[in-house]
């Protein structure tokens, strides 16, 4: 699949071969990306930046209410969540939500049970969940749920292991939470929550550990890359999860190592973003061909965000 410009400089898609069943229903896109936060004690900057496709460029937009980092950030109904987090001192329980139609952070939600950083979020079924995270002294299997009609978190069924680091993806009504850190070390296991019953059951492994990845759903698989191991060092290999076989496959290696990164579904392309390489952070993109299974290089962020976590409003 290649991806390249319309007149109106909306990304468009050529070439697709996959079933139509698994591909976005109309060729033009406009999908919104945000890249939110990322913060170190040597860079507290909690910068937000948005995508403009129509220009070709990233644009700064209104910056969050409270720098932290390890801050979790999800969407749901059109406005981006950022959860809990952490500073040089302190994990926060407090969360933010952002209206693009006034570029405006409010602090006005609900905060979570108890401060945590290093939380995973994903929206299901109208719902944000927040998934483990640790509250600075041991990594946690908390899971709360929160309702944007009542303003309000209600804790579920916790998961059977400790996980902070993690990340999740829903996918054919289940919810998959992926790797992270018991508190010990980086995690190959995947669990999955079954909203219908409360319950969660393991899943295949991964192939290879990992914290600190990026993940996301694409052509009805459940894609994952980057992030760092057992032994500190970080990934530039990704795989996939195929529900139908429900194994993990390997995909071709990222161009460049990136932990602490995000991996996005924009405007029908999959896209990795930021991280570290172990050296520095890193502000570019790459964008993966499924039809090829390459990557090649998309352009740079204005901005470095050490720790930052990309979100897409649709």
């Amino acid at each position: 699949m290649t991806i390249q410009k319309s007149k109106a400089g909306t990304l468009r898609r050529r070439g697709a071969r996959a079933p139509l069943s698994k591909l976005p229903p109309k060729d033009i896109f406009d999908d919104v990306m945000f890249m939110v936060g990322g913060w170190t004690k040597d860079d507290p900057s909690c910068s937000v930046e948005q995508f403009c496709p129509e220009y070709n460029e990233w644009r700064a937009a209104a910056r969050m209410v409270n720098n932290r980092g390890k801050v979790a950030v999800g969407t749901l109904e059109g406005k981006i969540y950022t959860v809990g987090g952490e500073d040089a001192i302190t994990c926060y329980s407090s969360v933010e939500r952002y209206s693009p139609d006034t570029d405006s952070w409010s602090a006005d939600v609900a905060p979570l049970s108890s401060p945590r950083g290093g939380v995973c979020v994903v929206a299901m079924d109208g719902y944000l969940y927040a998934i483990g995270g640790h509250d600075g002294i041991a990594a946690m299997n908390t899971v709360e749920r929160y309702d944007p009609n009542m303003n309000t978190w209600s804790k579920q069924a916790a998961m059977l292991t400790r996980r902070t680091g993690a990340v999740a993806a829903v996918l054919e009504g289940h919810l998959y939470v992926i790797g992270g850190n018991d508190g010990d070390m980086a995690l190959n296991s995947v669990e999955r929550y079954n909203p219908v019953d409360g319950t969660w059951s393991i899943c295949a492994h991964m192939l290879s550990p990992r914290e600190n990845a990026g993940c996301a759903v694409y052509l009805g698989c459940i894609y994952v890359a980057g992030g760092k191991d057992e032994l500190n060092l970080k990934l530039c290999g990704a795989e996939r999860f195929d529900p139908d076989t429900r194994r993990w496959t390997p995909v071709k290696r990222m161009r460049s190592k990136r932990d602490d990164m995000s991996l996005v579904v924009f405007n029908g392309a999959l896209m990795a973003v930021g991280g570290s390489d172990g050296v520095t952070n890193l502000k570019t993109l790459e964008v993966y061909c499924h039809e090829t299974n390459t990557w090649r290089h998309f352009g740079s962020m204005k901005s470095k965000h050490p720790g930052g976590r990309v979100a897409v409003l649709c």
